[in-house]
């Protein structure tokens, strides 16, 4: 009897305590959840909104230097990434003359050989006849100008082989179009051609073989692409900031100067082409072809109120942020503010905040 009576009061103990459990819980359950907030309170910033292209760095010009005439590389006197002034030779060309041009030019100076011997040997009786006073002063002169003539057919026909197979006479050798020479001061960027290449002169036809590429790398510009939804906010002469992946940690100043008329799609999107002038600091080289970032500022704020923009609402027009009223437990009032510009990160409040309010942001996980 005793045993009955205990497990009886046992299991109404057991009742009674599942019946406790499930009220408390079946009240916690009812109870609010208490939502905890992010605080961030107003500061006095600078705001820069920029757009960034993307692109490479290149020299202004880049000089293609050809041949005045064709022919065979003889011999290559400078290679890339040598400097070079405007005038010295970069390479030498072999002329390598055509059959039927030079038995033309062989033949004009055998044809002049022959006339000039034949002055020659008429000159030397009409002076001795004028020595002798056998012929007049006037028949002496004409003879001494055939032979003059003679004479400079000869030379003349000489030089003229001499072009054929060299290229260049002796008395021009400094005019020599075989010599092929920068046409301004600069930079080697690149040398295509070796000893034994056949080149030939640019013509209506063809552009003619490159000897060389030149250029001046103290006059350098970055050339990139901004989309169309910010080509309208750029404009020539604002400041650009370049940074360089070959080049970590630094900076370069440079000034945008070109903006295309014309866009051109890439991607799905329309792209336009920028310049932006580079001022390169001394003792730092910059190569050509470096990729770059080009940072351009579209708008700039000084000393504004500024709060992080994840903290405000967007309600059509209107934007509204949360201000703190009570700590413990967290109570906010909804306010409306006006906004100004936005960097992405943080954005410019005009009125409806004070700095010494603190706002609601995320929810605390």
């Amino acid at each position: 009897m005793k045993a009955k009576k205990f497990f009886k009061v046992a299991g109404l103990c057991a009742i009674g305590l599942v019946f406790v459990w499930t009220f408390v819980f079946l009240y916690q359950k009812s109870k609010p959840e208490v939502k905890m907030y992010e605080l961030h309170q107003p500061e006095i910033t600078d705001l820069v909104k920029s757009t960034v292209a993307t692109g490479k760095v290149e020299p202004r010009d880049e000089v293609l230097i050809k041949p005045q005439i064709s022919g065979i590389i003889d011999e290559v006197y400078k290679e890339a990434g040598q400097s070079v002034r405007k005038g010295e030779v970069i390479a030498k060309v072999k002329v390598i003359p055509e059959l039927g041009t030079l038995n033309s030019a062989e033949s004009r100076v055998r044809l002049a050989e022959i006339s000039a011997r034949q002055a020659e040997t008429d000159f030397t009786r009409i002076k001795q006849l004028y020595e002798q006073q056998l012929v007049s002063r006037e028949e002496y002169e004409k003879e001494q100008v055939n032979v003059s003539k003679a004479r400079e057919e000869l030379q003349t026909a000489k030089d003229n082989l001499e072009i054929v197979k060299e290229g260049i006479t002796k008395s021009s050798a400094s005019f020599s179009s075989t010599l092929i020479r920068s046409t301004i001061d600069g930079l080697i960027l690149d040398v295509p051609i070796k000893v034994g290449n056949s080149v030939i002169m640019s013509n209506t036809f063809n552009d003619g073989t490159t000897i060389a590429t030149v250029a001046n790398m103290n006059d350098l510009i970055f050339r990139g692409n901004v989309d169309e939804t910010e080509v309208g906010r750029v404009s020539e002469g604002m400041p650009v900031k370049l940074t360089l992946g070959a080049l970590q940690g630094m900076t370069f100043d440079a000034t945008l100067e070109y903006i295309s008329p014309k866009g051109v799609e890439s991607n799905g999107a329309n792209q336009f082409e920028i310049k932006a002038a580079i001022t390169p600091p001394s003792g730092v080289t910059i190569r050509s072809g470096y990729s770059a970032n080009a940072e351009i500022v579209l708008e700039r704020l000084e000393q504004t109120l500024a709060i992080p923009e994840g903290c405000v609402e967007f309600s059509g027009d209107s934007t509204f942020v949360y201000v703190l009223t009570q700590a413990e437990p967290q109570q906010f009032e909804r306010r409306q503010i006006q906004i100004g510009m936005s960097d992405g990160i943080k954005i410019a409040v005009k009125e409806g905040l004070t700095k010494d309010e603190q706002v609601r942001g995320a929810e605390k996980k």
